[in-house]
């Protein structure tokens, strides 16, 4: 049975290794291949590299004696997706409301001795707020500019992108404790109705096509629903606490 051997140029350097060399090789193993390791350990020796095979990036991996270009090449030679970095993704929203629920989950239990509890709902919401609003804090001012993009009150008044990100953090975290509902109810209520109308308004009524603010400034997740459940969850808590 022949061996399958594939030769990988990549930078290998004392103050860096190229992760996207360390994939490759990954990648050609996990397929069966013997990989002829080629390690670049300086920019000129780099540079050389790139300059004699027309390239403008490494790794580079040829198999058979052609090349087949980088680590996003090599993935479409396997057949294997590329991430698109401009196409929509709901991943963020997925990791960041399932691990509020097992977080809240594991919480409730402790407090309460049931996984399935009224409080556990209650942690669910508080930590999710609390997840979401340091998503925008990372980045307030990339957030505030795509928030302004829809956001009814914060087109009128735009101090509010920036103050809305510290609202929501500050709603979430006395919301987890029931601290000072005197506070968190009215917050959580005016952003959260204020935001679930601005919403609703951008998408439903003029039919627009946006990129939501909701996990951050930079994030490719569509305006549309889940903001607007974003929304409705922190005035469908502060009406639950307020009546409870």
């Amino acid at each position: 049975m022949s061996t399958k051997t594939a030769t990988l140029y990549r930078m290998v350097m004392d103050k860096h290794v190229c992760p996207y060399g360390l994939r490759s090789k990954h990648l050609l193993e996990s397929h069966g291949y013997t990989v002829e390791d080629h390690h670049l350990t300086t920019r000129e020796e780099t540079d050389a590299f790139k300059a004699k095979h027309d390239v403008k990036t490494t790794p580079q991996t040829f198999i058979d004696g052609k090349r087949i270009g980088g680590n996003d090449d090599l993935r479409r030679f396997f057949g294997k997706s590329v991430a698109d970095p401009d196409a929509t993704s709901y991943k963020p929203v997925i990791a960041i409301f399932s691990v509020a629920a097992l977080l809240a989950l594991s919480i409730g239990y402790a407090l309460t001795g049931a996984f399935v509890s009224v409080r556990a709902a209650e942690l669910f919401i508080a930590i999710s707020m609390c997840f979401l609003a340091v998503q925008k804090l990372q980045d307030v001012r990339s957030f505030a500019t795509m928030f302004l993009g829809y956001d009814l009150l914060a087109q009128r008044w735009v101090p509010y992108a920036t103050i809305y990100p510290f609202a929501e953090a500050l709603a979430g975290i006395l919301m987890a404790g029931r601290i000072l509902d005197i506070v968190s109810i009215p917050v959580a209520l005016f952003i959260g109705g204020v935001g679930a109308v601005s919403v609703f308004y951008a998408v439903y009524v003029q039919k627009r096509e946006l990129k939501c603010a909701c996990v951050g400034g930079g994030s490719n997740v569509p305006l549309g629903f889940v903001s607007l459940t974003e929304n409705v969850m922190m005035v469908a808590m502060a009406l639950w606490m307020l009546f409870n």
